[in-house]
């Protein structure tokens, strides 16, 4: 009699075809563009590890390098610190009001991120939304310069992303037990030591999943660091561009593509790390 095979379990062949997308679409485009990167020479004619050379032993690479991913640190950091309690607010709100405030957390993903960059361009001008209520109310005595400044494209950004850090972190709380509250608030415990002690360890794994989603999105962000940042700040992304298009130097953009691919992939991994030794602390 012939064991009857388990309906959980499924042939391997079944997952052929995403892997041969996923080899055409992937790892054959970044096969190529390491050995693009190999090259001595933007005439790609010898090959060697001159363009990793030139990127990492040059200062100013380095420091934008650098500044990329301090602004990514700074932009997840900031939608942490407001996504958090927008998160709290919609899982503790009547069901008209969730409605409501999730179509205001989605509203920047359902716009174009062009139209989203331009109106922080009205938004931060000299005569723009925040300059003119300032010098209305008479806090200042001439327009503050917001634009073309790494805290208004952090702010610009931080508004950009923070559906991705909002709904992991609501994914997170709305799995939280109400019972695990009303008894730390039993046992004595107040407010703020029970966020501290119940809330915030049991919701680690949705803010790792949004510090993840929001700090890849954005250090990547091409278009909103160009436009917001300007001429004036050059971030990875941009310099990549202008290498490849402007000096038209393909093997040194595909080295800086690959470092700041290897670089992301070290800032996410120091994210899981760090996730998991929060939560084994708190489950300590």
């Amino acid at each position: 009699m012939t064991a009857r095979a388990s309906p959980a379990r499924y042939d391997a062949k079944l997952a052929l075809p995403l892997a041969a997308f996923f080899a055409v679409f992937f790892l054959a485009p970044l096969a190529i563009l390491v050995f693009v990167s190999l090259h001595t020479d933007p005439s790609m004619t010898a090959l060697g590890l001159t363009q990793y050379a030139k990127f990492l032993l040059d200062p100013f690479s380095l420091s934008v390098l650098a500044g990329t991913l301090w602004v990514g640190v700074e932009v997840t950091a900031l939608c942490l610190l407001l996504g958090f309690p927008l998160a709290w607010a919609y899982v503790r709100a009547p069901r008209w009001a969730q409605v409501a405030m999730i179509w205001v957390i989605l509203l920047p993903l359902l716009t174009s991120v062009v139209v989203r960059t331009f109106a922080w361009i009205v938004i931060l001008g000299r005569q723009g939304i925040v300059n003119a209520t300032l010098l209305e109310l008479g806090v200042v005595d001439g327009p503050l310069r917001l634009l073309y400044t790494e805290g208004g494209m952090v702010v610009a950004l931080a508004q950009v992303q923070m559906p991705l850090m909002v709904l992991p972190l609501i994914t997170a709380l709305s799995r939280l037990d109400p019972n695990l509250l009303d008894a730390s608030a039993a046992l004595g415990a107040g407010y703020w030591r029970t966020f501290f002690k119940v809330v915030l360890p049991l919701t680690i794994p949705g803010i790792v999943a949004g510090c993840l989603l929001t700090y890849a999105a954005a250090i990547t962000a091409f278009i909103t660091q160009t436009l917001i940042g300007g001429g004036q700040l050059l971030y990875m992304p941009m310099y990549l561009y202008q290498q490849a298009s402007t000096l038209n130097n393909w093997p040194f953009a595909a080295a800086i593509s690959i470092i700041f691919l290897v670089a992301v992939l070290l800032a996410v991994s120091l994210f899981n790390s760090l996730g998991r030794l929060s939560k084994g602390h708190a489950q300590a």
